[in-house]
């Protein structure tokens, strides 16, 4: 008898463009912020399912580098519902064996808030069951840019030849350094843009769009796009083997 085809590995590492919160409370007539929270709620489902699903890394875009540019109001509510989150998802985030760290630029951020994130990324560095990267202040062209000004600040101090900036160099200088790049990148919301989300690192991710908006992704919905993933081929710009 045929043997049955085992079933194709999970990618290693999704990352998630979580959009849609605010249309999601507009649609029923609330506060923006209402949809912030409940998209906050969502975030907690998925990374509890994740790790049953063979999700190793898990990097979720929360606010990037051009929310600024929203009222002070929704911003100061966002900034508010991330620090919550850090502080009242702390002891489950260690119980479930989950590591958390932030990329993007914090010296924009509250200093009470940096001090949060620091905390409860010094509390759960040594799990491993799932490495979960949270986006604030992040921006894709920000980073690159925060990465080439340091490489270049090593050659003007003699540290570094130029002829040594190499690829891996600058993975290195990327707030990312350390964390393999995606292999899956998802955004909900119904939008086709990439919103200059992991710029250098999703070079040869694969895309999935959703009309979706982010308080109703469920773990279901992320296990049917897992099963779409496994189904491409990845050739990495090589050809598939007849």
């Amino acid at each position: 008898m045929p043997q049955p085809t085992p079933a194709p590995p999970p990618p290693e590492h999704v990352a998630i463009i979580m959009d849609g919160n605010g249309r999601w409370a507009t649609n029923r007539g609330w506060p923006r912020l209402v949809g912030h929270r409940k998209g906050a709620e969502r975030v907690k489902q998925i990374v509890s399912a994740a790790p049953e699903m063979g999700i190793k890394w898990l990097t979720v875009y929360a606010f990037s580098t051009e929310n600024w540019k929203r009222s002070t109001e929704e911003v100061l509510g966002i900034m508010s519902i991330f620090a919550r989150y850090i502080q009242r998802e702390a002891d489950r985030l260690a119980s479930e064996g989950v590591r958390l760290r932030f990329i993007g630029d914090r010296s924009r951020l509250d200093p009470k808030l940096q001090r949060l994130m620091s905390g409860i990324e010094e509390r759960t560095a040594g799990f491993s069951r799932l490495n979960l990267t949270v986006a604030i202040n992040y921006g894709g062209r920000d980073e690159i840019l925060r990465a080439a000004r340091a490489l270049a600040q090593e050659v003007a101090d003699g540290r570094l030849a130029p002829c040594d900036i190499t690829e891996a160099a600058m993975a290195e200088r990327l707030d990312t350094r350390g964390i393999p790049d995606p292999d899956l990148i998802i955004r909900t919301s119904g939008e086709t843009r990439t919103s200059n989300f992991l710029v250098w690192q999703a070079a040869y991710g694969e895309y999935e769009f959703t009309s979706t908006l982010w308080p109703d992704f469920s773990p279901d919905e992320l296990a049917a796009i897992l099963v779409r993933f496994g189904n491409r081929q990845r050739r990495f710009g090589g050809v598939t083997p007849k």
